[in-house]
């Protein structure tokens, strides 16, 4: 497993050893151990999510809030999404700017997202599958986030606009405010 951190402090993209043979291969897509030794973040998650979605589909960008704040630990199934992470950290040096990577199942990439992030992601292939890890249970009451569409921030989600699938609750969300 290799470990490098991106531009946001504390959001980190891990990269699996892979082994392949004439079957297929194999990788170790999380040892608690490993992941806490070379993130220096906590590796107890609590809870797994997956979703499946088509293209043009964007999620986000969500965050939980207060106790129920959640770090989060990225990758995908099937399939190829952009995701994209929120330094929503008010006393952050990198607080209100992004960070986007291709994850898919070809790479295998995972991004670790620490919590006071926001984040959502967009489905570049017919379909995605996409799976996370979280370090805190789900709190509908502590739901947050921010839109997608946000001049502050100018995010390129790779979909055209015409693409695009949004939930109703995500065209809903407030705009980013400045520190």
């Amino acid at each position: 497993m290799q470990v490098e951190e991106t531009k946001l402090k504390g959001c980190f993209i891990i990269t699996p050893a892979v082994f392949k043979d004439s079957r297929g291969h194999f990788f170790e897509s999380f040892n608690k151990s490993k992941f806490e030794a070379l993130t220096k973040a906590n590796g107890d998650f609590v809870q797994d999510n997956q979703s499946f979605s088509t293209y043009g589909t964007v999620r986000g960008l969500h965050m939980q809030v207060g106790d129920s704040a959640q770090a989060k630990l990225v990758r995908v199934l099937a399939g190829e999404v952009l995701d994209v992470a929120v330094d929503l950290r008010p006393d952050s040096d990198t607080y209100g700017e992004w960070f986007s990577i291709r994850l898919s199942a070809e790479n295998n990439l995972q991004l670790y997202i620490p919590r006071g992030f926001a984040h959502g992601f967009s489905v570049l292939s017919e379909t995605a599958v996409f799976a996370y890890k979280c370090d805190n249970y789900y709190d509908k009451a502590a739901e947050a986030g921010i839109r997608f569409d946000d001049t502050a921030l100018d995010i390129d989600w790779g979909v055209p606009a015409e693409a695009m699938q949004l939930s109703e609750k995500d065209l809903e969300l407030p705009f980013l405010k400045t520190k």
